[in-house]
């Protein structure tokens, strides 16, 4: 593959040696496709101060390609560096997942995390844990005094929603995979448009077992990846972005992820820590 020999600057050379190897070949050619499409884009970005930092840019790419089922696509990510993760709505700056305090909920950092926390909410739904109509701190704070026990059957941390959505087989990616303070998100999400088509191209010809992967897309940025040619051969589910409140209630997600169960703790000894 002659994209194989197109060198980038540095900062994109070494974001790609931390992707999974069966994806480097596929990573490198989605960025020759933004390059090809616009030349000036990737030199000029290498010279932004852009998020994520810290080589994190490809960061989702860490799972065997033939194990994605699902792509979950969001419009971008986090303005904040600490929160800022290269996967979508894992928010770095979240540990616990629950607060430890009488009468809380979820923690305090998850409620400023507003898509994270409408996403626990509406999972909780879907697990029949959580009312729709009634999801306000009383009836978060009994969760979380279920939650907080040392044999709780339930996740504790980001990471383990993380890992719980990894071994769903998510692929959790953004429409623009770069944030930008001076810069419209949508103006970069049309810039890695190119990108993303080379990515699901891979896809398609790497998972051809049935189910097909599906394509989850989380508000109106997310949806301009219609615009992708190779996207009209994928299953989709549409949503409203997660910040919206309607997120939670959401019966269409309800039945995506009910079966999943993702707050469940699949660790088989719960230690309490004395």
């Amino acid at each position: 593959m002659s994209s194989q020999k197109t060198e980038f600057p540095d900062l994109f050379e070494d974001a790609i040696k931390r992707v999974h190897p069966t994806w480097h070949a596929a990573v490198r050619a989605g960025l020759c496709a933004v390059h090809s499409t616009d030349p000036s884009y990737l030199p000029t970005l290498a010279q932004t101060d852009f998020l994520p930092s810290k080589g994190r840019l490809f960061a989702a790419f860490d799972q065997p390609v033939h194990q994605v089922r699902y792509v979950l696509i969001g419009e971008g990510p986090y303005p904040r560096e600490e929160s800022a993760t290269g996967y979508c709505f894992m928010d770095g700056a979240v540990q616990r997942l629950w607060s430890d305090e009488l009468g809380g909920g979820l923690s305090k950092k998850v409620n400023r995390a507003t898509s994270l926390r409408n996403f626990m909410k509406m999972l909780l739904v879907a697990d029949g844990q959580l009312a729709a109509e009634n999801s306000g701190i009383e009836a978060m704070a009994r969760i979380a005094e279920v939650a907080n026990k040392c044999d709780s059957a339930l996740i504790q941390t980001l990471d383990d929603l993380q890992t719980n959505l990894g071994s769903a087989g998510f692929l959790l990616l953004n429409a623009s995979l770069v944030f930008r303070h001076d810069v419209a998100p949508a103006k970069d999400a049309k810039a890695w448009q190119p990108f993303l088509q080379v990515i699901l191209s891979a896809l398609k010809h790497e998972c051809l077992s049935a189910p097909p992967v599906q394509l989850i897309l989380w508000g109106k940025i997310a949806e301009q990846i219609k615009k992708v040619p190779v996207s009209t051969e994928f299953p989709q589910i549409t949503a409203e972005h997660p910040y919206n409140l309607s997120f939670i209630k959401n019966q269409v997600m309800h039945s995506l992820f009910k079966p999943m169960r993702l707050l469940e703790n699949c660790q088989k000894e719960k230690l309490c820590k004395k």
